[in-house]
Order: structure tokens, then sequence, then C-alpha cells
């Protein structure tokens, strides 16, 4: 009689196992760092957001601070710049999502605007984020964790 060679059940089985135990340590620690990763993303884009504000103010001072985050975007590729599309922001964060994060720009309604608000919320609470991030023409990131953050939130450090 031949003796076979090659793996039983039992150690294939234990390696599967293994490779499961492995996989259940490693998941959460990965979810947890993409969520880290989108709302740094977040705040870099109030950030930019800000930036691209006081730019178009300084550049359109008869606007003041634009009406829509899309009034700070443009069309692709050559883009000229005017008061309706400021070629400041991409088309992505222009359209308001963002890396899990929706972003929501608040004008004043006055002419020439003198102020505004950005709020950055997580599109699924505890899985893109878990903190909700604020800003407003002073440039100061606020975050509330759980929740929308606001002008009372506490400020990013």
């Amino acid at each position: 009689m031949k003796k076979q060679k090659g793996f039983s059940l039992i150690e294939l089985l234990i390696v599967v196992a293994i490779i499961l135990i492995i996989a259940a340590i490693a998941i959460p620690n990965l979810l947890r760092s993409r969520m880290a990763a989108n709302e740094a993303s977040a705040v870099g884009s109030i950030r930019t957001i800000n930036t691209s504000a006081v730019t178009y103010s300084s550049t359109y001072p008869s606007q003041g601070f634009p009406l829509t985050l899309v009034a700070m975007s443009g069309p692709a590729g050559a883009c000229v710049a005017a008061s309706t599309q400021a070629c400041l922001l991409d088309a992505v964060l222009a359209a308001g999502t963002k890396s899990g994060y929706t972003f929501t720009w608040a004008g004043d309604g006055n002419t020439p605007s003198v102020s505004y608000t950005i709020n950055a919320n997580p599109v699924t609470l505890n899985t893109t984020g878990v903190r909700g991030f604020y800003s407003d023409q002073s440039g100061v990131i606020r975050y509330a964790v759980g929740a929308a953050a606001t002008s009372a939130s506490a400020p990013l450090q």
C-alpha cells in the first residue's frame, strides 16, 4: 500500500481558524484607520474651502463670500474665472461629498456677503466618520463627536 501525501482535514481547518482569528483582529483596526483618514480629509477640505472663500471675497469684493460651493468651482479643463465659477475648488468638493463626508455651505444671503458657515458631516455616522466639523469666516475649525458641529463646539487643535 502506497502512503498518500497531503494535508488532513483537521490541519486545513486549523489553518482556516488561525486566518479567521487574524482577520478578526485586523479588520476593526483597518476600519478605524479608514475613518481617521476620512476625518483628516474632511478637515483638509474645510481648510481648502476657507482659503477659497477668502480668495473669492478678495477677488470679487462686490460679491463678498460666495453664495454656494459651486460658485467657487468651475468646469473641468480650461476654466475661465468669473464670480459664478471662480475656478478655486475642484468639482468633487464643490459637489458636496468627498471621502465619506457631506459638505454643506450656508451664506448669509447679503450682497456683499460678509459671513458663511461650512459643515462637514459623515455620510454614515460611525462608518465613514465619528466627528462632525464646522467652520465659518473666522477660519476656526470646530468639531463634535457623534453629532453635527456648531459655532459652540470645541475648536480643533
